[in-house]
């Protein structure tokens, strides 16, 4: 049976620090709006205090997150072990968008890695933190992480990126503004 935790404990940071991908689920209001789940890899997650967490949003196809946030702010993070003892760890709670130049961006910014494509930083203030099993969830092996995003941003150059943005990242899927 899974733990409902009042913190993020130590042990779980070290867990969740160990983990190689977050999977970031979001959704709208409307009952008629798309529900998303996306994963992210890479060295974007932060754990910043017992109950507040950040990551690093880096540039890409859609712009689901954001606009969900934006309207609403629910957010669930979950972590799956892959290897090692079967576990899952979800953290739910209220996110906030930082984008760059705003002060909070900024005073985070210091946590991440410099990575060309960082359109804004996902904080969230964590309300819920719980565990199960993952028994169902299958053992892989991590090999390395892909280097095509990064590669892709380096490519596009800061002002390229903002162009990407304002193109494949102005709106939802279901029309919620994005960057």
């Amino acid at each position: 049976m899974g733990t409902v935790y009042d913190v993020i404990t130590p042990e779980l940071t070290a867990w969740i620090g160990q983990q190689r991908i977050i999977f970031v689920a979001t959704a709208p209001l409307s009952v008629d709006g798309h529900v998303n789940c996306s994963p992210k890899g890479l060295d974007v997650l932060r754990i910043l205090g017992p109950c507040s967490v950040a990551y690093l949003d880096l540039t890409g196809s859609g712009i689901e997150t954001v606009a969900h946030l934006r309207e609403n702010g629910r957010l669930v993070l979950m972590f799956c072990a892959f290897e090692g003892p079967p576990k899952i760890v979800r953290l739910h709670g209220r996110g906030a968008v930082l984008a760059p130049g705003e002060s909070r961006f900024e005073g985070l910014r210091e946590h991440f890695p410099d990575m060309t494509g960082a359109r804004s930083i996902i904080f969230m203030d964590v309300d819920r933190i719980s565990d199960s099993c993952g028994f169902g969830v299958p053992i892989y092996q991590f090999i390395n992480d892909r280097d095509q995003l990064t590669k892709f941003h380096a490519a596009k150059g800061h002002a390229g990126l903002q162009a990407y943005r304002n193109t494949k990242n102005a709106a939802s899927i279901d029309g919620l503004g994005g960057v």
